[in-house]
């Protein structure tokens, strides 16, 4: 009877909450490292593929046309930053196990940037101006709102320290 008593207590102890959400940040820690590792290695590719195509089609294209290669460059090396800011997403979540939404948001902006940037007028119909202008007006707006947010949040926090 009293060994079935203490099993029963061991179950629950392993089989609880703070057992079972600490095995959860665990596994989340590892996710988050892994992904790390992979964002690492995929900036790796985008920064060599930019290498590549700056020696290859910018360097021995006949001069003139760098006007053609020149939004390439641009998409090429934005999507660098983008992975950057992916990382530090990953990064910010590493150290405080939080999603820093502003970040998030950012991260946005700078894809939806690109988007624009790298945007062939002659192939985009007016739907989809409408629908990037929509997405960066939205983001816009909610980066303002979560910043004052914060912005708002802070004094509070510091008084506590």
């Amino acid at each position: 009877m009293r060994f079935q008593r203490q099993l029963l207590l061991s179950l629950k102890k392993v089989f609880g909450d703070r057992a079972f959400l600490k095995t959860l940040r665990g596994f989340e820690g590892l996710i988050s490292k892994l992904l790390s590792i992979a964002m690492v290695f995929v900036i790796l590719i985008a920064v060599y593929d930019l290498a590549d195509y700056l020696i290859t089609d910018v360097i021995r294209e006949p001069h003139g046309r760098f006007n053609t290669t020149l939004f390439t460059v641009f998409g090429l090396f934005l999507n660098v930053l983008i992975a950057l800011e992916i990382l530090e997403n990953i990064t910010a979540y590493l150290k405080k196990h939080v999603i820093q939404v502003e970040l998030v948001i950012v991260t946005s902006l700078v894809a939806v940037s690109r988007k624009i940037i790298i945007l062939d007028l002659e192939k985009t119909t007016g739907l989809d101006l409408i629908a990037l202008a929509a997405a960066t007006l939205s983001l816009s707006i909610s980066y303002w709102l979560v910043r004052e947010m914060n912005r708002r949040v802070k004094p509070h926090d510091s008084d506590e320290s």
